[in-house]
C-alpha cells in the first residue's frame, strides 16, 4: 500500500471501483480495549455487569452487530455490505480491561474490515454509555484491527 485507495487522480475523495474485482471469502476482526474502573469493577457478577438500563455486554454485543451491519452509512466511502456474519465477543483480562473482539465475515468484492472496527468500536461506547453513571473515568483505550483476510492482502498483527 503505498498510495491512498480512495482519491482519484484529481485527489478528491472517490468511492473504490470494485466493479472489476471478483467476489472471495473475506474475514477481519477488530479489538477495543476498555479500562473500567474500580467502581465498575465491583458491579461485575458471573461476567456481566447489570445496570438499569439492562446486561451491558449483551446490550454492547447487540449495539456493535448493528452498527457493523450499517457501516456503509455511517462511513462515507465504504460500500453498503450485507455481512454474512459477526460475532463478537467480551472478556476481562488480567488487568481489568474488557477486551472486545468484533469478527465480520463476507463473500463480496471488497473488504470487512471497516465493519469488524465500527462494531468494536460501538460495542465500546455501548459499555461507556451504559456505565457512566458510576464513573466517567472509563477509557475506550484502543481500537485496532487484528486480521484480515480474503483480501489482495492478508493481515495479522503479532
Amino acid at each position: 500500500m503505498n498510495e491512498f485507495s480512495h482519491l482519484d487522480d484529481s485527489g478528491r475523495a472517490a468511492m473504490v471501483d470494485v466493479s472489476e474485482k471478483s467476489a472471495t471469502r473475506r474475514s477481519a476482526t477488530a479489538r477495543s480495549i476498555v479500562v473500567l474502573p474500580e467502581p465498575v469493577l465491583k458491579q461485575l457478577t458471573g461476567g456481566e455487569l447489570q445496570m438499569p438500563k439492562g446486561p451491558v455486554f449483551q446490550t454492547a454485543i447487540i449495539a456493535g452487530i448493528m452498527a457493523a451491519k450499517k457501516t456503509g452509512e455511517l462511513i462515507p466511502l465504504c460500500h453498503p455490505l450485507g455481512l454474512d456474519n459477526c460475532r463478537i465477543t467480551i472478556d476481562v483480562n488480567e488487568q481489568n480491561e474488557l477486551i472486545i473482539d468484533c469478527t465480520a465475515t463476507i463473500t463480496d468484492k471488497t473488504g470487512i474490515e471497516m465493519e469488524a472496527l465500527v462494531g468494536a468500536s460501538v460495542a465500546a461506547l455501548t459499555v461507556y454509555d451504559m456505565c457512566k453513571a458510576l464513573s466517567h473515568d472509563i477509557v475506550i483505550k484502543e481500537t485496532r484491527l487484528l486480521e484480515k483476510t480474503g483480501g489482495k492482502n492478508d493481515f495479522k498483527r503479532t
